[in-house]
């Protein structure tokens, strides 16, 4: 390990001055760091091409041939360093503009070369610019070579650390490091899963001799990647176990009786049961709940939430509810409020607009303990805001919220709450395992009864007429409707239908006073928002026409279609939040994505998804294949999981392998303290130097 440790500007061919270009461009400090500067692709370089098949290869080229001529074209700052290149099916050009004075003393007229590089063409002629060029008789081409490509750039490259300096480089390191570097796993997980010894493993992802071997390399690696990223987020929850005692709800009392047997305005799902029975085990336990309830737009969470504010308030505690916008915390306001207004329960709103003497009133209430449910915004998160006995503590889509600031409602008590974090947007199971590990996780994954599902419809522009006619079609019969636009300003780059157009054209088809059409978009006052919101909820207004900001906080049951405008422009999980705007009623509803007719082929299959399944957990897998972790989960969580290799979209069977034997061998040894775990323990303890505190998560 001390070997690994080492710094960089010791290693044969780095010195000072590469060393502090490789700290400064690549994050590249030590031995460790440079020997997991991976590859980011592989070019089988003992394939050969010939000049007439290049119009037709995508990628780069390698080939045999002569240098005909070599001169300097321009002046000055255009010079340019030009060769051309023959073999026997044509002629190509060879072009340099930097380095001219190393380069040309090397090019020798009618020698052989092997060049390799990426052809453009200009005009009708094609060359490669700054191509690799190596004398053909001291290039050496075994039969399935793999050559490593790395990431470099302008000031690697102007120190000579283009791909091949890198590769280089780490040729030296691996050459002095047999036998130096440790192995971090047991023997048994080895085994067990027929993993590549780790040592071996780096030797082939860097120098690979075959694909057979690179492909082992690549999943010991991987493997180990998500292993102690596992390991990371189980050892935590049990630390976490362990040290924070939950409070104990031991009854379930009048409150939730009296609501169950005389308010319940529904009877809940199978799904919302089995959900209620897993987290009211987690209250009673003693241990600290730290649960994730997942449930797509519609399917009852919050109603399960209010059950559970109803055993904290029947063992004594009080109660809250965060929301991450002002619009979102007022709908949980009016829907908790609804809920619970034939019964003795008080509930509160705070937020970033509530007056001086309402905050006042709430912050006397609550810290007397006379107030039950507090539900608000990031107001919540105030010093000035102090609970008597706050018992649970529940987070909606919590991923908008900054680790920090979740952890302020931990600090509320000197025993922290018990916290239930709320989502409608699905999260896949393999990021739900990563993101929130330390979690526990439960799904509703079924919609309340006498809910139809919504029909999806994938319209071309040329279909607006028909589309209009049924938007009248659907008014007549009583019902609204929305009609979205990703933008608030025409753009000059971006082909967008313009919302102030749209609403003018619409105000057209459907004129005064027949109809009535609200507006609602992002600069707008907050009270002028509030206005026209409270319009078409109470059905003053039969249309809608809207930017996102509809995406969460409207509830209009009678609202049965859903028109997305430039559709193509949206990501899946936007687009499955707003269809989730319509179907809150018993009568049938409607999306419909309009798009131009140039779509590209993530945007086809976008739409494709769509019309196909109004399942939110299969949307969010398309997604995640399609967009990577990190921008589903949002900026404040993607630079949580730093993966080199693993990709949490695609590596799904390993993941799960990864955390089967993490979770194995903290059950077996939950402190690492047996011997044979010495290995495992100290890669921990290395990586936990180096990662977030975990803790900090969820």
């Amino acid at each position: 390990m001390e070997f690994l440790k080492t710094t960089i500007e010791y290693l044969k061919g780095v010195g000072p001055l590469r060393a502090e270009t490789l700290n400064k461009e690549a994050r590249v400090f030590t031995f460790n760091d440079l020997l997991h500067y991976f590859p980011f692709r592989y070019v089988d370089r003992s394939v050969f091409h010939q000049v007439i098949d290049i119009p037709g290869i995508p990628s780069e080229v390698q080939l045999k041939g002569v240098v005909t001529s070599v001169q300097e074209v321009g002046a000055s700052r255009k010079k340019r360093l030009v060769a051309q290149f023959k073999d026997d099916t044509g002629v190509i050009e060879l072009v340099w503009f930097k380095g001219i004075k190393w380069v040309k003393p090397t090019l020798i007229v009618g020698k052989t070369y092997l060049v390799y590089g990426k052809a453009n063409q200009y005009g009708s002629k094609w060359n490669i610019a700054h191509p690799e060029i190596d004398p053909y008789e001291k290039v050496k081409v075994p039969s399935g070579m793999l050559q490593p490509i790395y990431h470099s750039g302008e000031k690697l490259s102007a120190k000579g650390l283009n791909t091949r300096g890198i590769e280089k480089i780490i040729r030296n390191l691996l050459a002095v490091s047999k036998g130096k570097i440790p192995e971090s796993l047991t023997q048994d997980i080895i085994d067990k899963h027929k993993l590549m010894e780790r040592d071996f493993a780096y030797q082939c992802i860097h120098i690979p001799t075959n694909s057979a071997d690179l492909k082992k390399a690549l999943m010991r690696l991987k493997f180990e990647e998500l292993f102690f990223l596992q390991l990371a987020i189980n050892k935590q929850k049990i630390t976490a176990q362990r040290k924070i005692k939950g409070y104990v709800f031991s009854s379930v009392g009048d409150c939730f009786n009296e609501f169950y047997k005389s308010h319940l305005p529904f009877e809940l799902t199978g799904a919302q049961k089995r959900v209620v029975k897993q987290i009211r085990k987690d209250l009673g336990s003693g241990l600290h709940m730290n649960r994730l309830l997942q449930g797509d737009v519609g399917s009852g969470k919050t109603l399960v939430a209010v059950l559970n504010m109803l055993i904290a308030i029947d063992n004594g505690y009080q109660t809250c509810l965060m929301a991450p916008t002002e619009i979102l915390a007022i709908q949980h306001f009016n829907t908790i409020s609804e809920l619970l207004k034939e019964m003795s329960v008080s509930i509160e709103l705070l937020t970033g607009s509530s007056s001086k003497a309402k905050r006042s009133t709430i912050h006397t209430t609550l810290k007397e303990g006379s107030l039950n449910i507090l539900i608000g915004t990031h107001a919540l998160l105030e010093d000035v805001v102090e609970f008597k006995n706050l018992g649970l503590a529940i987070i909606d889509e919590q991923h908008r919220f900054g680790v920090a600031q979740r952890s302020k409602l931990w600090k509320k008590n000197t025993q922290p709450p018990h916290i239930l974090v709320m989502t409608a947007t699905p999260i896949p199971r393999t990021l739900a395992m990563t993101f929130y590990g330390d979690l526990d996780v439960s799904v509703i994954d079924e919609m309340p009864p006498g809910r139809k599902e919504i029909k999806t419809i994938h319209q071309f522009d040329k279909g607006r007429l028909k589309v209009f006619q049924f938007v009248e079609d659907e008014i007549k019969k009583g019902r609204q409707v929305y009609i979205v636009y990703p933008l608030i300003e025409e753009s000059q780059k971006l082909d967008y239908k313009d919302l102030m157009d749209g609403f003018e054209s619409i105000s057209r088809r459907f004129p005064l006073p027949n109809y009535r059409v609200s507006i609602v978009h992002g600069k707008m006052k907050s009270a002028d928002k509030e206005y026209e919101m409270q319009q078409f909820a109470t059905g003053q207004t039969q249309i809608m026409v809207a930017t996102t900001v509809i995406e969460v906080g409207v509830n209009v049951p009678n609202a049965s279609v859903m028109i997305v405008e430039s559709a193509e422009k949206f990501g899946l999980s936007q687009l499955h939040q707003l269809r989730g705007r319509v179907g809150r009623g018993a009568e049938q509803s409607y999306c419909i994505l309009m798009t131009s007719y140039k779509l590209s082929e993530e945007a086809r299959l976008r739409m494709e998804t769509m019309v196909r399944t109004n399942d939110g957990f299969e949307i969010a897998e398309v997604d995640l294949r399609m967009r990577g972790p990190g921008d589903i989960m949002g900026t404040q969580q993607s630079g949580i999981v730093d993966l080199k290799l693993a990709d949490l979209a695609k590596d799904n069977q390993l993941i799960h392998l990864a955390r089967d034997a993490a979770q194995q061998l903290l059950k077996e040894d939950p402190d690492l303290t047996n011997p044979k775990n010495f290995l495992v323990r100290n890669e921990l303890i290395r990586q936990m130097k180096l990662k977030p505190n975990w803790s900090r998560i969820s």
